[in-house]
């Protein structure tokens, strides 16, 4: 095996975990509503989760470890990433608020905290920042 093996391997597992933590969160209230499959399979195609391993994840997404970012910085770029592909989803304000603050608390904030999180992300994203405006914007939210 090669070293580019290591590397696609631990991404796509990476990636998998991070897919299958979303899916638990969706899940968190018994069921997945059609707004959020609509996301979920449009964050499978851009994690590039194969059809097979999506049917795998939702069946038993449970197996899979919870892995939020350690670092606060990371933590930021994958809220920005999940910010984004929610407000470009035709998913309604209410429902759409509702994902990204399960999101948040999925990524290591705090759940009192989500719902300002939540908005805070979304109104960034709207102004079309980029990642270092969108993690100083958050950063300093509470300033």
């Amino acid at each position: 095996m090669s070293f580019s093996d290591l590397f696609d391997s631990g991404f796509k597992q990476r990636n998998e975990d991070h897919f299958a933590a979303i899916v638990r969160v969706a899940m968190s209230d018994g069921m997945i509503s059609e707004s959020e499959k609509t996301f979920l399979d449009r964050l499978a195609r851009n994690l590039s989760i194969s059809e097979g391993d999506y049917a795998i994840i939702l069946k038993d997404y449970k197996s899979h470890p919870i892995n939020p970012p350690t670092s606060y910085d990371s933590r930021l770029e994958r809220l920005f990433d999940l910010a984004r592909m929610v407000w470009v989803d035709h998913i309604n304000h209410d429902e759409k608020m509702v994902i990204l603050q399960r999101l948040c608390v999925g990524l290591g904030f705090k759940s009192d905290n989500a719902k300002y999180v939540a908005d805070k992300s979304i109104e960034l994203v709207k102004q079309g920042v980029d990642v270092d405006d969108f993690s100083d914007g958050i950063k300093n939210m509470n300033r």
